[in-house]
């Protein structure tokens, strides 16, 4: 009788005990950075159909929830997963697939991989990318006597690490029909004493994309995935690719939909008119995973090729300007369109004159328009008064290695008096309340780790400069982890789905093997993203 009451009693206190909820995932023993509004930390959390459900301490977690997956993080550092604001995924797949110029010191070694690469595929077009002659010796732009002299059959093109010049021998002049004659548009045919040198910036590189062979569609897939696989190891969950034809686009989503891509792409749309046309007319386009709704846009070239507009001449090379890709009117015509649309306009301004021609045809065009987000990507060089656009709702969408990348040579370019509104970030973050950060990948290196060495440090990762590099324009360590995750996120009309770790939102977040937001600073370059997680899910 007596085992009968303790039975009894147990059933009724059993009875009495709430029974735990069922969940996915739970994650226990973790120094959580929520990047909520507090910026809290927490100890564990639990996800259920791709979602964050509760977060909170280990006690409350194990209190309310059971599953069957279970992660004890053992006191490692949990972060949002990552957002890269300004990438082009796809070109970082297509580059898995060329000659990898990037690192060479010298012409001479340029020419070594291009061989020891054609030896090997023996490829009916030569292509490949990631020279600087910034990083050579000698650092002029190299010419095509060379590659003549290798090639004179077969057409070649490489480009130059920021994309913005290629070098081309004489087989892909001719194939592109480039004489002496043709006229440059938005950019230049380099000429020395009245000759073809070979390299080609901005605008007259669209002439040999022309003659390019298109690759298949199974080549365009091996792409898509070879740039997913480096970009989740490296600890990113959302990338946003720069510029993409609609056919991309497309294949991306496809893709997506049957479960061979996970990672979420917010696409800006190249600024074709067939895409204009397109999208402009149908919408948002949005799912889980994917989210288009903005148009990329190419004010000026880049410092490096001296293709970005200055409003004075650089400083290396006399009566030089630089040259618009896109012309100042055709600037204003197409915000005013994008403007009637609900598309955002995200455009590429680096100089100075083509920052002051970007801002200015945004404020014309979104006169009376409130809440659109319009961003200025990479906002390299202003002058002084031009920050004071960036109150009025423009986002300035910044790559901090671009910073440290450039800082050897950058006052050469545009000289001393200039400096004070380049890379200014901390400047542009006082003005418009926040900036989202990128890598630019494949111009630098994928790892947002480097973003954030790079955003806080400002310097190289042999720790130069002492003090860094214009220190007065980094950023604090919590201002940068926001740029890579909640302000990302914002910038992309997506702050509600993702960039923090709080109930409601898509379950992404990265595990870390040291702690991001203490260990020293130098450190935070070299951290490894053990464990990444997209809706829950392990990636990797």
């Amino acid at each position: 009788m007596k085992n009968l009451y303790i039975t009894f009693f147990a059933l009724i206190i059993a009875s009495c005990t709430p029974s735990k909820e069922q969940v996915d995932l739970i994650v226990l023993n973790a120094n959580v950075y929520t990047v909520d509004d507090a910026f809290s930390t927490a100890e564990a959390f639990a996800v259920k159909e791709g979602k964050f459900v509760f977060v909170g301490t280990n006690e409350e977690v194990e209190k309310l929830y059971e599953a069957k997956d279970k992660v004890d993080a053992n006191g490692k550092t949990i972060v949002p997963g990552l957002i890269d604001a300004h990438c082009h995924f796809y070109r970082l797949g297509q580059n898995q697939q060329a000659v990898d110029l990037v690192g060479t010191t010298s012409f001479n070694e340029v020419l070594e991989k291009v061989e020891d690469f054609q030896v090997k595929h023996n490829n009916e077009f030569i292509y490949g990318r990631g020279w600087d002659q910034n990083d050579w010796e000698v650092k002029e732009f190299p010419t095509k006597k060379e590659i003549d002299e290798l090639y004179p059959d077969t057409p070649m093109a490489i480009e130059r690490i920021d994309g913005h010049a290629y070098l081309v021998n004489q087989k892909a002049l001719d194939l592109a029909g480039i004489t002496k004659e043709t006229v440059a548009v938005g950019g230049e045919i380099v000429k020395i004493d009245g000759a073809l040198t070979g390299v080609l910036v901005d605008g007259p590189m669209n002439l040999i994309d022309a003659i390019i062979p298109k690759p298949s569609k199974e080549t365009m897939i091996a792409a898509l995935k070879d740039a997913e696989r480096i970009s989740i190891q490296n600890g990113l969950t959302t990338v946003n690719d720069a510029g993409l034809p609609r056919e991309v686009i497309e294949l991306i989503d496809s893709l997506q939909q049957v479960g061979e891509i996970k990672i979420r792409v917010y696409a800006m749309i190249a600024n074709y008119p067939e895409n204009l046309d397109y999208y402009l007319n149908k919408g948002i386009l949005k799912t889980d995973r994917l989210n288009v709704r903005s148009v990329k846009v190419y004010g000026d070239g880049a410092l490096g090729s001296r293709g970005a507009v200055m409003k004075m001449p650089y400083s290396d090379k006399p009566n030089h300007f630089g040259a618009m890709v896109t012309p100042v009117d055709e600037i204003e015509n197409v915000a005013k369109r994008i403007a009637a649309s609900d598309y955002q306009m995200n455009t590429h301004a680096i100089g100075d004159s083509a920052n002051i021609v970007v801002l200015r045809a945004y404020k014309n065009a979104l006169k009376g328009k409130e809440d659109r987000r319009w961003k200025v990507e990479h906002a390299q060089i202003l002058s002084t008064p031009d920050f004071e656009y960036f109150k009025e709702g423009i986002i300035p969408s910044v790559q901090p290695t671009h910073a440290t990348s450039d800082m050897y040579w950058a006052e050469d370019r545009i000289g001393a008096d200039r400096m004070p509104g380049a890379y200014a970030f901390k400047t542009l973050l006082g003005k418009s309340g926040i900036v989202a950060l990128g890598t630019d990948f494949p111009v630098e290196q994928v790892s947002p780790f480097l973003t954030f060495y790079a955003a806080v440090a400002r310097k190289d990762l042999e720790g130069y400069p002492d003090g860094g590099f214009q220190a007065n324009e980094a950023l604090s360590r919590e201002e940068a982890l926001k740029g890579m995750t909640i302000w990302a996120a914002y910038s992309n009309f997506e702050q509600d789905e993702k960039g923090s770790i709080e109930v409601g939102k898509m379950a992404d977040f990265v595990i870390l093997d040291k702690d991001i937001m203490t260990i020293p600073e130098a450190e935070t370059a070299k951290i490894i993203p053990e464990q990444v997680y997209i809706s829950g899910a392990k990636m990797n």
